[in-house]
């Protein structure tokens, strides 16, 4: 049971790791890997610090991880289906979560924003 439970939480976590290449994407420099490099500890306890606006993007990060999921569960179902339903789970929980998350900032958002320019950076 512990390593199930080590191993959800790797994929929960490891999942947002494509963040990274799409804010590498978007700005075409590496700075958020290097500034996690340069301070590990804002990686746990200061995450608004690694991007910045417009660097991630909502749609693309929910996108990323439907793509995600659409890839790697149904290759782990090839070798072990409890393995896919269990990954398959955690990621679903991650992403409704974020869409959550993400609902409630866009709600701050737009009633502190002075402009639509920002809300729809911060969508893309």
């Amino acid at each position: 049971m512990p390593i199930l439970v080590g191993y959800g939480t790797a994929v929960g976590v490891l999942v947002d790791l494509d963040h990274f290449l799409i804010a590498r994407l978007k700005t075409g420099r590496w700075s958020a890997v290097r500034f996690c490099l340069a301070n590990p500890t804002a990686a746990v306890a200061d995450q608004q610090r690694i991007f910045d606006a417009g660097d991630v993007g909502l749609l693309s990060r929910l996108a990323s991880h439907l793509l995600i999921v659409g890839v790697v569960v149904p290759l782990l179902a090839v070798s072990s289906v409890p393995l896919a339903i269990l990954t398959g789970t955690v990621l679903y929980v991650h992403i409704l979560s974020d869409v959550l998350w993400d609902r409630w900032r866009l709600e701050q958002q737009a009633d502190e924003t002075a402009t639509a320019d920002e809300l729809v950076r911060a969508l893309r």
